[in-house]
């Protein structure tokens, strides 16, 4: 069996890799256009071949020129007596070669535990994932929000001004980790300081379709500076982004102020679909989608490497 990164000539038959289970994959056109425009390259799309015969593939997903940020899909041939053994080892080749382990995202129906092959497709991907040092397990609920639900009014408890300066989002990043209830959040702080991961949360969102120009730092009415909400977007439209609440700050309820702030902006701009990902065990961020009228579509099940 040979494990290899893939080339140019290798296209027609990383086409033919079809998954026909329920969840998320990268389908041909998904394969085409995202190489096409860099957040697939065929250095992050990994298969295992034998006899010519492609029996193994996985596509990690990134953003254009950067490092590979998540597996996007877990294909193996039908054929394959044991698929999680050979997708364990498969994966495996892939991290040694990245030198890294990026997570495992897979998009399912909400209430797919109640489907019995959401569960069977899901499951065998997830032991082959546990089997590579993927063993940190999340499940994120996915919400929408859309035109037919009105657009929250301003409370005018807070006042949304925008900041030219990354420094001063850099400092609400680093304010807003302590306490914070996001799993991505306290998994990272747990091999970096609040400011380094700071850092790095702001690269990543600079690096995102949306608007710079639409982020803005919220401040009381006393000029106290109560938290920020950060817009943006991905390939699929407009997105919440990020928001936060400074830990002085919590207990008011600004969560709603700052989501709708957000929702303002999109909806202003015509947006028709915003959508939002939170954990499930994020109780307050749950609710407060709720109250602003977005609807759990799906769930984003994270498989990841322990960072200790």
């Amino acid at each position: 069996m040979l494990f290899r990164s893939t080339v140019e000539a290798d296209l027609d038959r990383l086409l033919h890799c079809t998954v026909d289970e329920p969840i998320s994959w990268a389908g041909p056109d998904r394969l085409r256009s995202f190489l096409a425009d860099g957040h697939y390259r065929h250095e992050r799309v990994w298969i295992a071949e034998q006899d010519g015969e492609i029996l193994a593939r996985a596509v990690w997903w990134g953003f254009p020129g950067d490092r590979p940020l998540a597996l996007d899909c877990l294909y193996v041939h039908p054929s394959v007596e044991d698929r999680v053994a050979l997708a364990a080892e498969l994966l495996r080749h892939a991290h040694d070669a990245f030198g890294d382990a990026p997570a495992y995202h897979v998009f399912v129906p909400a209430g797919w535990r109640d489907l019995p092959t959401v569960v069977a497709a899901v499951g065998w991907r997830w032991e082959a994932g546990r089997r590579a040092g993927l063993t940190d397990e999340l499940e994120r609920l996915r919400y929408a929000w859309t035109p037919d639900v009105p657009v929250p009014e301003p409370s005018g408890r807070l006042t949304f001004r925008a900041e030219p300066d990354d420094e001063a989002f850099v400092e609400v990043f680093r304010r807003v980790a302590e306490g914070s209830l996001d799993h991505h959040t306290r998994q990272a702080l747990v091999t970096k300081d609040a400011e380094a991961q700071a850092r790095e949360d702001l690269a990543d969102y600079l690096s995102m379709p949306g608007d710079r120009s639409w982020w803005r730092l919220a401040h009381t009415p006393d000029g106290d500076l109560a938290g920020f909400a950060m817009p943006s977007a991905n390939n699929a439209g407009p997105v919440v982004g990020y928001l936060g609440v400074l830990p002085e700050q919590r207990g008011h309820g600004y969560v709603d102020d700052l989501l709708g702030e957000i929702t303002r902006c999109h909806a202003e701009l015509g947006a028709q679909r915003i959508a939002a990902d939170t954990d499930a065990t994020n109780l307050p961020m749950a609710r407060a989608f709720e109250r602003a009228g977005y609807r759990v579509f799906a769930v984003r099940l994270v498989l990841s490497a322990d960072p200790t």
